[in-house]
């Protein structure tokens, strides 16, 4: 079943001219906007429509873009389903369902959400899910939501049965705590470096981290959940325009984005599980190029090294114990042995990411934030003159102090 825009050929016999025939569905925000934005592309000289429906933006320029009849849905569950229960967006004319990153959706346990939008679609759509990793409960939902579905895998070489490339050379190195930063500095000054992805356990690692770098002279950007939204695509698009070539993540950027010429991928910690691993890791060493990914693993994190080692059939080798000074740090990653910790300043050749202009996007539900400014603004006042009252009443109650010296009253008194 094909998806029509306005004047293409079958249009106006379409009985689903002018609503959404096809439906994206991804986990994060940042997958969201380059899988629409890569749509548009490929649609250049296609009449269809595709919204971009997701959180972190104002609610009316996505609404506005689903009632001019947007043919095409890019978005994530929460905003989907939002205006789903609106009733602004209908989904009963979708015939193509595509779920990216399946499994990184039941993850974050987006399936109750996924469901209730299946549930609105078509019974007779076309379903298809996209993952690097096929899990037991991507395949429940596929047997669950398809019908007789076809299990298809890419893969540069069948007989290899490693959920890893082999173009990404990959090095695990046991790194103290507070040499993690004097490590990444002096790999991050590697003979042909180009972009470079550090993925960290939590945000408050991820800002340390950013602060650390950036004050030694390295162009850095940060991407987590607490950043706001207009942040967050500020620091993407410093990264692909070349403004700065590191930058510090959580998992929210392991997912599907696609960024050219990032050569190297650092874990900060071991990651959780091995899947995370395959997909930060696949961040680098795409569309053939080679790639680089370190890892450093805390003695504390052995066991869950070794774990992951086995379960993506990787040869497992002791993490050696490494310094910023340790000699096969230097050998192993191509480093010239003259480095310091900070970046010269004949190589600080980015603007930064304070050249990068910082998007508009609105107040997300502008009239009901205007409605609560007005009701906080009516309480501030009520509040004020509540204040003021017990104030003065406080002023008159209040009995005049007596001064004593040691124990006994003056006469004054």
């Amino acid at each position: 079943m094909d998806t029509l825009g306005p004047g293409e050929e079958g249009w106006d016999e379409d009985p689903a001219s002018g609503s959404a025939q096809a439906l994206v569905i991804l986990p994060t925000r940042e997958l969201a906007k380059q899988v629409a934005e890569e749509l548009s592309a490929a649609a250049k000289y296609r009449t269809v429509r595709i919204a971009q429906v997701y959180g972190g933006r104002a609610y009316e320029p996505q609404i506005e873009a689903i009632k001019a009849g947007a043919e095409v849905i890019v978005g994530t569950p929460g905003r989907l389903l939002d205006l789903i229960n609106r009733g602004i967006l209908r989904l009963d004319h979708v015939t193509t369902v595509v779920l990216d990153e399946a499994d990184e959706m039941l993850d974050l346990g987006f399936l109750p959400d996924v469901e209730k939008i299946l549930a609105a679609t078509r019974p007779d759509r076309q379903t298809m899910l996209f993952s690097a990793t096929m899990p037991a409960a991507v395949i429940a939902l596929a047997r669950r939501y398809m019908n007789q579905p076809t299990h298809i895998r890419a893969q540069e070489d069948p007989a290899d049965d490693t959920l890893t490339v082999r173009s990404v050379s990959q090095y695990a190195y046991r790194v103290h705590a507070m040499n993690k930063v004097e490590v990444i500095c002096r790999i991050l000054q590697a003979r042909e470096r180009e972009g470079c992805i550090i993925f960290c356990r939590t945000k408050r690692t991820a800002d340390t981290v950013t602060r650390e770098l950036a004050r030694q002279g390295f162009a850095v950007a940060a991407l987590h959940g607490d950043l706001g939204q207009g942040a967050r695509e500020q620091a993407m698009r410093a990264l692909r325009n070349g403004k700065v070539d590191v930058l510090v993540a959580t998992d929210v950027a392991a997912r599907g984005i696609d960024v050219d010429d990032v050569t190297h991928v650092i874990n900060y910690e071991c990651p959780e599980d091995a899947m995370t691993y395959v997909h930060r890791i696949g961040r680098t060493g795409r569309a053939g190029k080679h790639g680089t990914a370190v890892t450093f693993v805390d003695w504390e994190d052995l066991p869950r090294w070794r774990l992951n080692c086995k379960t993506l059939g990787l040869e497992y080798k002791e993490p050696v114990e490494t310094y910023h000074t340790s000699p096969h740090l230097y050998s192993d990653l191509d480093i010239p042995e003259n480095v310091g910790n900070r970046l010269p300043r004949s190589q600080r050749k980015r603007e930064g990411l304070s050249a990068e202009y910082i998007e508009d996007l609105g107040t997300t539900g502008s009239r009901s934030a205007a409605r609560s400014r007005g009701r906080s603004r009516g309480r501030g006042r009520a509040h004020r003159k509540a204040d003021d009252a017990v104030r003065t009443k406080q002023a008159k109650s209040r009995r005049p102090r007596k001064r004593t010296r040691g124990a006994r009253r003056t006469k004054a008194e």
